[in-house]
């Protein structure tokens, strides 16, 4: 009997202890004993001895007056365990699925490489008409509704992304649509841009760290897309590019 209650009481430090780990956000990164309190339903005693032994094992880190908590260089080293583990295309695939389904369009996935931005999968739409590049398509971020909607989200500020954009050897000087307002909408667009008669509507997704990682589009002719279905076509792309973020481990 002594020994199950001492489980119990192990299982119950754990489930604490993931419950201490999981109150800290992208938007939230650094917190006093004080608000996790608020967060958790543990004691002061108990929550400090709990952060001890996460401290001492690399899962939080602390500094400062007043103490802060951060989560440490293990969360990292598990984060990238398991983030090597995941074919991204295959976690895309459902998602891709259901948008060409919707949309009756070539839906592609795309991912950050620098400066550019990498096609790993596209589905073709099954229509005579339609528009695709295929898989390793390479393009500048700079251009392009799958780039511009990654390079809108580089950074916190406008001078992030231009420092970015120095760095990566880009020229953002006169863009085709104002980054600041496709950060805002949530989805980026372009027509007759890289291709004459195209229409391309994309949506970034994020990582777990809640950097960009790349993008989510929607590619097709003019003839089928006017403005209300791009509309309605780019509510879709950031409904599932949201969906990819949290797959990837993004909390809101």
């Amino acid at each position: 009997m002594a020994e199950i209650e001492k489980l119990g009481d192990s299982v119950r430090a754990v489930d604490r202890a993931l419950e201490i780990l999981q109150a800290f956000t992208a938007t939230d990164c650094e917190l006093t004993v004080g608000q996790l309190l608020k967060r958790v339903d543990l004691s002061r005693p108990t929550l400090y001895r709990l952060l001890y032994t996460l401290e001492q094992r690399g899962f939080v880190v602390s500094e400062g007056d007043p103490q802060k908590f951060r989560l440490g260089p293990a969360v990292g080293q598990l984060a990238h365990a398991w983030s090597s583990s995941q074919d991204l295309a295959a976690l895309a695939a459902p998602l891709m699925q259901k948008l060409r389904e919707e949309t009756g369009e070539t839906v592609a996935l795309f991912v950050l490489e620098g400066g550019d931005r990498l096609c790993i999968a596209e589905l073709p739409s099954t229509q005579p008409l339609s528009f695709k590049r295929g898989i390793g398509y390479r393009e500048k971020i700079s251009v392009g509704a799958s780039g511009r909607a990654i390079l809108a989200n580089i950074g916190e500020t406008a001078e992030d992304r231009l420092d970015y954009a120095r760095t990566q050897g880009l020229d953002v000087s006169r863009p085709v649509e104002d980054l600041d307002m496709v950060k805002r909408r949530g989805y980026a667009i372009s027509k007759d841009e890289l291709i004459q008669g195209a229409v391309a509507i994309a949506a970034p997704f994020f990582n777990h760290s809640g950097r960009v990682a790349g993008s989510l589009g929607v590619f097709g002719p003019s003839a089928r897309l006017p403005e209300q279905r791009i509309r309605e076509i780019g509510e879709m792309l950031v409904r599932e590019a949201a969906e990819l973020s949290r797959t990837l481990g993004l909390r809101s």
